[in-house]
């Protein structure tokens, strides 16, 4: 992303996975010549690049410091990046939890604190309850908590003391994984609160099921954010330990880019048939709870405009978010991809795939809006989001 800081422009890199906990500003003159590190390039033609930007014909040593700078930092695909890769992985494998990675950060690390913040979100936004009962499942934000705390609210006010011994199959978006597959762990999640008990037996019973569809202990859970906001909420209101089963679900790459459905891809196929199969069995015992936002508008996200919140374009891509969460709404499948897959989703939704998967292995469901919002996440770019609850459909 650019630089934040005016003292020192150019590009800010950082690594989301973590293997590597550096952070460079590459300066502006040296932007373009990161282009040539693509494995394609030789050294000859960087440091042509570097001369016609600088006009110095002694550029060897700045090239030989990038080089190195990138290098150190694990920022190239070489030895020094494998063996951070292999090390960061190998701890989360061997290690008996997840941890609170966002604690202190997106939210407070102590639990009286974080229970006097959770607490104060429910009690701004009121009881909104749902008079439908149980419900199927519920879709909530995974924005930061104080950016989204009306929507979390929102999706968390339509669970009741009654859903307390229920499962919940928590499907995440996995913004870092495998395209077309879904990310599993048996690790337990531990927050604030204390340790949430995964469900290990479902866990095995999907990995069975569809081996190909699944990365088993996926290290995106060690990163990700999508999955920890949630058990936070489910912990607030049923205890620490609350019983879970973390899935991240990675974008339907192949059927946004060649189109047709993502369960044309065999892999998706198998894990939707799987956790269909696991609803029909299990039935009312499980409850779904979507970690989702929807689209992602401005500067940050790759557009040639500032967005602002509610206004502007962000007035039509309400309408186009509006027009894909009716067919949510609905229950309907299809058409919310037929809205989502022309020119590989221009709204660039983030809960497209947990979203597909909730509606093809809960069939037959329909759907609460309870809040949406348009969230400024920085002064040029947002996020939109909201809450759904979703209850069988009676007719």
């Amino acid at each position: 992303m650019p630089s934040p800081l005016a003292e020192r422009p150019g590009l800010l890199m950082r690594d989301p996975f973590h293997y590597s906990d550096a952070t460079l500003i590459i300066p502006p003159v040296l932007v373009a010549c990161l282009e040539h590190f693509d494995g394609g390039q030789t050294e000859l033609e960087l440091r042509a690049t570097l001369v016609r930007l600088t006009g110095e014909l002694e550029v060897g040593e700045v090239v030989r410091h990038l080089r190195e700078t990138l290098s150190r930092a694990g920022f190239l695909e070489d030895d020094t990046y494998r063996q951070m890769k292999q090390a960061a992985e190998r701890r989360f494998a061997e290690q008996p939890d997840r941890p609170a990675i966002h604690a202190g950060s997106a939210y407070p690390e102590q639990p009286e604190r974080l229970s006097e913040v959770l607490g104060g979100y429910f009690r701004k936004a009121g009881s909104g309850e749902s008079n439908h009962g149980g419900p199927s499942g519920i879709a909530a934000p995974h924005v930061s908590p104080e950016g989204g705390w009306r929507s979390y609210s929102a999706a968390y006010a339509a669970l009741s003391d009654a859903d307390r011994g229920r499962t919940f199959i928590v499907l995440g978006t996995s913004h870092y994984g495998e395209p077309d597959r879904f990310g599993l762990t048996r690790k337990p999640f531990v927050t604030p609160f204390g340790q949430a008990a995964t469900d290990t037996a479902i866990v095995d019973r999907l990995q069975a099921a569809a081996p190909r569809s699944v990365r088993m202990e996926d290290y995106c859970h060690a990163v990700e954010h999508s999955i920890e906001f949630q058990v936070l909420f489910l912990q607030y209101l049923f205890g620490a330990a609350v019983r879970i089963v973390p899935i991240l679900c990675g974008a339907f790459a192949h059927s946004l880019r060649q189109g047709g459905r993502p369960e044309d891809t065999p892999e998706v196929a198998g894990f939707l048939e799987a956790l269909a199969d696991l609803r029909a069995r299990e039935g009312a015992r499980l409850c779904f709870v979507l970690g989702i936002d929807m689209a992602h508008i401005g500067r940050r996200y790759g557009d040639d405009f500032p967005a602002k919140a509610g206004a502007g374009r962000m007035q039509e891509v309400e309408a186009r978010d509006r027009e894909r969460i009716e067919r949510v709404r609905e229950g309907d499948a299809a058409g919310f991809w037929d809205l989502v897959q022309p020119n590989g989703d221009e709204l660039k939704w983030c809960g497209t795939s947990p979203l597909y998967t909730f509606l093809k292995s809960v069939p037959g469901v329909r759907g609460e809006l309870r809040s949406y919002q348009q969230w400024n996440i920085d002064d040029t770019s947002v996020v939109s989001f909201g809450a759904l609850s979703f209850h069988p459909n009676h007719g």
